[in-house]
């Protein structure tokens, strides 16, 4: 028997099965250049292979909404343009011009150092792969056709890869790469289907038919279990599905201690699908919907117009209050139509704010649209990576500019919409009794706030270890927050991953924390433990926590507390 620590886990749950590899039937175009009395035919070609594809997808669409991204992406001009450019003006045959024209858009999203990007290629790749089947007449290899309990392992999974799997026989997957937010760990969530994603070469252990169980609640591939070892896990399966049950139970009860202290129970959303999930888990708010999907998903940057449709179809979909982040690219986050140079210190760089204080004009349109759908719903603004009081003071400079602007045009909105901002660095840390007299409210960003506080790149393998938000600086740093804010009367939240960390949940009541922000899936957990815990004993044991000096003592306590 083999144990592998992954840690990765997109979708949870216990799955056991028959090892079975996975490898799509590689596409190649037959590279050939075409007369140009062929040029209309070839592109009536291509139409017609596109038509196809869409009227397979609207299928799956009216069952995922993430099919809809895909149907979106098969109408993308830039998708649109290329492909025709390459058939019509450099004369190559439609298959040679989709591979050259998806190989470009997937390196472009690639080079890209954030995963939502990264995700993207994947959705171009499975979109552009369905049209090159239909160019030669050939059908998808079926998932559907495995027999038996089998535990799926791959390279990559596509959106139509998990919707092609038959849930009778393939109970759950692991895959090399991809992310916890990739739309294939969506969709797996939704379907119950216990997952691990990028697993890198750790999947290398892992042989065809070898018998293996995945343990996607602790993050762990068991290879060649023992008897004990299966007994074990089907007793955690068991246990697990009737935690599952438990949790249901509270959906509808508030997130208030045992002894009364209430919080809000607010949810991350990186576009208008996430807040739909978020709704369904019981999400009273939205405490970050990340404006970045808007231009991640555009070919230019979005209008006005195409901004307030969203944030007014947001507010909308959500009831509840709405925190929208501007917008946050930056450094090694930027977007494939905005010019931005190469940086040494990407993280250190032109990014987030300093970017939107610059470029007016992109700040200001977007304050535009955001005003003018706080009319309908209750939205706030939240601006990231403020490091100082001038900062903040230009930015609400530039709100107020835009409400005057849409007072002249007769256009409604709410003056008295809130501001706030991400406390993320060290600087917001040490000024935030400064920072306080400015904003409405705070969020603490704990992701960034951990890489800087300990001035560790999460991405570097080598200090990876070093990034925890456990460690005495960071837990010190999140109370000195909250009691800023409190001091000055402004409500602090949290949406960073910590928010969602079962663990810390009796550290932030402990500190007063009034707004939990995290992914809509953790949302029953965080509201059980949080009506299970009293506030009074959450305080004192912060206190003994915020005296720990190593983030191995903080954990001891935490285990002990257990």
């Amino acid at each position: 028997m083999e144990i592998i620590q992954i840690w990765k886990t997109a979708s949870a749950g216990i799955a056991t099965g028959k090892a079975f590899f996975y490898k799509p039937v590689s596409l190649k175009a037959s590279a050939g250049l075409i007369g140009c009395d062929q040029t209309g035919a070839e592109l009536d070609r291509y139409r017609r292979a596109e038509e196809k594809v869409k009227k397979e997808i609207s299928v799956l669409a009216e069952n995922s909404e993430i099919f809809q991204v895909h149907l979106d992406l098969v109408e993308d001009p830039a998708l649109q343009d290329s492909i025709v450019k390459k058939i019509i003006e450099e004369h190559k045959n439609a298959e040679l011009a989709l591979e050259e024209t998806s190989a470009e858009i997937q390196e472009t999203f690639q080079s890209i150092d954030d995963d939502f990007f990264r995700e993207r290629a994947v959705d171009i790749k499975d979109v552009c792969r369905r049209i090159m089947l239909a160019l030669k007449g050939l059908e998808e290899d079926s998932l559907a056709g495995i027999r038996g309990k089998t535990v799926l392992f791959a390279d990559q999974l596509t959106p139509s890869d998990t919707a092609n799997m038959d849930l009778q026989s393939v109970t759950g997957f692991v895959t090399r790469t991809g992310g916890e937010n990739s739309h294939v760990a969506i969709m797996a969530r939704g379907m119950n289907l216990p997952a691990l994603v990028g697993v890198g070469s750790a999947m290398d252990e892992v042989k065809a038919g070898d018998d293996v169980i995945v343990d996607a609640l602790d993050g762990r591939i068991v290879i060649s279990p023992d008897e004990e070892t299966i007994r074990k896990y089907s007793r955690r399966e068991k246990e697990y599905r009737q935690r599952l049950e438990m949790l249901k139970q509270t959906n509808d009860l508030p997130p208030e201690t045992a002894d009364g202290f209430r919080v809000r129970l607010y949810a991350n959303a990186g576009n208008l699908e996430d807040i739909k999930k978020a709704t369904a888990e019981g999400a009273e708010g939205i405490g970050l919907l990340r404006s970045e999907f808007l231009y991640m998903e555009s070919d230019h940057l979005p209008t006005e117009e195409e901004q307030f449709v969203a944030y007014k179809c947001a507010a909308e979909l959500c009831g509840g209050e709405v925190i929208i982040r501007t917008l946050d690219i930056g450094g090694d986050k930027a977007l494939p139509y905005f010019q931005m140079e190469t940086e040494e210190n990407p993280f250190l760089g032109w990014r987030a704010i300093r970017i939107l204080l610059e470029q007016r004009d992109i700040f200001r349109t977007q304050l535009l649209a955001i005003l003018r759908a706080s009319a309908f719903g209750k939205i706030s603004i939240m601006y990231p990576m403020i490091i100082s009081v001038g900062e903040l003071e230009e930015a609400n400079a530039v709100l107020s500019e835009c409400k005057a602007e849409l007072t002249r045009r007769g256009i409604a909105f709410d003056p008295d919409i809130k501001t706030g901002i991400m406390v993320e660095t060290p600087a917001a840390v040490l000024c935030a009794d400064d920072l306080a007299h400015y904003a409405d409210f705070f969020s603490i960003g704990t992701n960034d706030l951990t890489q800087y506080m300990l001035a560790v790149d999460r991405g570097n393998k080598k200090t990876a270890q070093l990034y925890d938000s456990f460690h005495p600086a960071v837990i010190r740093s999140i109370r000195s927050v909250i009691e800023a804010g409190h001091r000055h009367g402004i409500p602090v939240g949290m949406c960073g991953e910590f928010a969602g960390n079962a663990d810390a949940v009796p550290l932030l009541l402990g500190f007063g924390l009034d707004e939990f922000s995290m992914s809509p899936s953790r949302i029953p957990e965080i509201r059980y433990l949080i009506r299970a815990s009293r506030r009074d004993e959450a305080q004192s044991f912060s206190e003994r926590v915020c005296r720990c000096v190593s983030p191995k003592e903080v954990r001891r306590l935490l285990k002990e507390r257990k």
